[in-house]
Formats: structure tokens, sequence, C-alpha cells
């Protein structure tokens, strides 16, 4: 199965979330990575998705008949951009910390806290980038991890503009989004 990202831009509502997930789960498909925030536009949030399936069409297709929702694309087969970061508390003794400092220095990772036996990391790249930063670290053994869902932008002048879709949004799906200032 091929893994699909898929960028909205929703109203930024108690609930949608919740029915946004709900509809996912409910066509079978399952959610390997969910980040949402803020977008340029106050009132409207983005949404990326990362689900494993081969076909996503019906998804998006059900996504745009919940009335917060105002874009929908799957851009994975377009150009992104695509970061995610993760936390990591290693088990640090003072001997073996000058090897993790130096391990951070590779992979552009901050060392955020240091205890008396362990470090906290914070490491953000491309998914492959952090998948192959925690293979590296595993070694001196993890006691926390949390790792947060993908994002991504299409690069270039194509992409998900809150801005340009508030109008349309009020006119044709019934969707209230706030007017623009």
């Amino acid at each position: 199965m091929k893994k699909h990202t898929i960028v909205a831009l929703v109203q930024d509502r108690p609930g949608v979330l919740s029915r946004v997930a709900g509809l996912v789960r409910r066509r079978g498909y399952n959610i390997e990575s969910l980040a949402v925030g803020h977008s340029e536009q106050p009132g409207i949030s983005r949404m990326t998705i990362v689900v494993e399936s081969d076909y996503v069409e019906q998804v998006v297709k059900q996504l745009y008949r919940l009335i917060e929702v105002i874009k929908v694309s799957d851009v994975t087969e377009d150009p992104t951009v695509e970061r995610e970061m993760v936390v990591i508390k290693l088990h640090a003794p003072s001997s073996i910390r000058h090897e993790i400092v130096s391990m951070c220095g590779v992979f552009e990772a901050k060392i955020v806290d240091v205890g008396t036996s362990s470090m906290i990391i914070e490491m953000t790249g491309t998914p492959s980038k952090v998948e192959n930063f925690i293979e590296v670290v595993r070694g001196y053994g993890i006691k926390e991890m949390m790792r947060t869902g993908r994002i991504a932008m299409v690069r270039g002048a194509r992409g998900h503009n809150a801005e340009q879709y508030v109008e349309s949004a009020n006119g044709t799906n019934g969707a209230s989004v706030p007017a623009l200032n």
C-alpha cells in the first residue's frame, strides 16, 4: 500500500478534527500521521493527514461533504516540503555524552535538557531523516519519545493559501468562514 499525504484547509471550530478523523476511520483507512495548526488566515486551520492506501480519492470527496472543510488535496505526487519533529529522552551517563553531542551535530539536532543520567534531544527534518535519527540513537537507550505528525506544504506558486479560498468557501459549500479584513 502507498502512503498518501492529504492537506486540508478547515474552519477552526470545535469538533472539526474529530469529524475528519472519524470520516477517514469509517472509510477503513489507518491514519499514520495527523497534524493540525493555525494557518496564515485567522479562523482557518491547516491539516496534514498521512494515510496508507492505494485509493484515497473517495476520502478526498467525502471530506468535501463536511461543512467545515474548505479545500482538500492529495499532494502525494506534488513537489512538497515535508517536516516532522521528534523529541527523545536518552539514557546518557556522563561517560557517553560526548558521543551523543557529536551525533546531534551530524543530524543538526538540539539538546534541550540535560539531567544527571539523561538528555532530551529535539530533531526536526524530513520524515526519513527523523527515522534515521531514531535508529541511530536507539543504541543509547531511548527512555521516552514523542514524534509529531508530518506537515507538508506544496512548493512553488501552487498551494493552499487560505486567503484565496475564504470567499469561495462562503459562497459554495455553505461554510461560514470569517470574512477577510
